[in-house]
């Protein structure tokens, strides 16, 4: 992979302003509402398929891991595309691309396209992840078919995928990585936490 003059800062601003693309309120306008003022109002997936069905709600789910997967491969094209023999990101890439991930992460947060009025993040996670490590994705995918189907519910065996990422990712790539991957799950868990403390505030 050939890299581009592209400096780092420039890839992570240009992550942010993806993963500030509101997906979910752009979906929900064409139907006539605003997801932050329904449900649990969050502008995510979750919520859109409460409100429209799963087939409606679809082009919310791959927006918003097309928002995190593409964050991480403009950066990893930036810096020059170093992977390893598993197709994990590796070398002088691995920076530039968790950063562009966790960019991406905090634009669906908090949204400059959106009054930074944004949702959870998971699936944006869950995107740029796919770049971080593919192997380790694709035996997330795994773990959330086989625990949905043992458990019959899709929103569990989601959770499961998800928390079982930083584990799969070991056989893949250094544990530094790891660290890394579980902080970018800590931005998924910074806001949820602010999201409960609105939501207990008086009205």
């Amino acid at each position: 992979m050939v890299p581009v003059p592209l400096p780092l800062p420039v890839a992570v601003i240009g992550a942010y302003l993806l993963g500030s693309v509101p997906v979910a309120v752009l979906v929900a306008r064409a139907h006539g509402f605003d997801p932050r003022a329904v449900g649990d109002r969050n502008p995510g997936f979750w919520n859109m398929k409460e409100r429209l069905g799963g087939r409606a709600a679809a082009p919310v789910f791959a927006g918003d891991m097309l928002k995190g997967a593409l964050a991480a491969l403009l950066a990893l094209w930036a810096s020059g595309g170093h992977t390893a023999g598993s197709g994990a990101v590796s070398g002088a890439s691995t920076v530039p691309v968790y950063l562009a991930v966790a960019a991406a992460m905090a634009g669906h947060a908090w949204p400059v396209f959106a009054g930074f009025r944004g949702g959870r993040s998971i699936l944006t996670f869950a995107g740029g992840f796919a770049v971080v490590c593919p192997p380790a994705f694709l035996l997330g995918l795994a773990v959330l078919v086989g625990t949905a189907l043992a458990a019959r519910s899709f929103a569990i065996g989601a959770r499961a995928g998800v928390f079982a990422l930083p584990l799969l990712q070991l056989p893949f790539a250094p544990v530094a990585h790891v660290a890394g991957t579980g902080a970018l799950m800590c931005l998924i868990g910074l806001r949820f936490g602010q999201a409960a403390r609105t939501a207990r505030r008086p009205s």
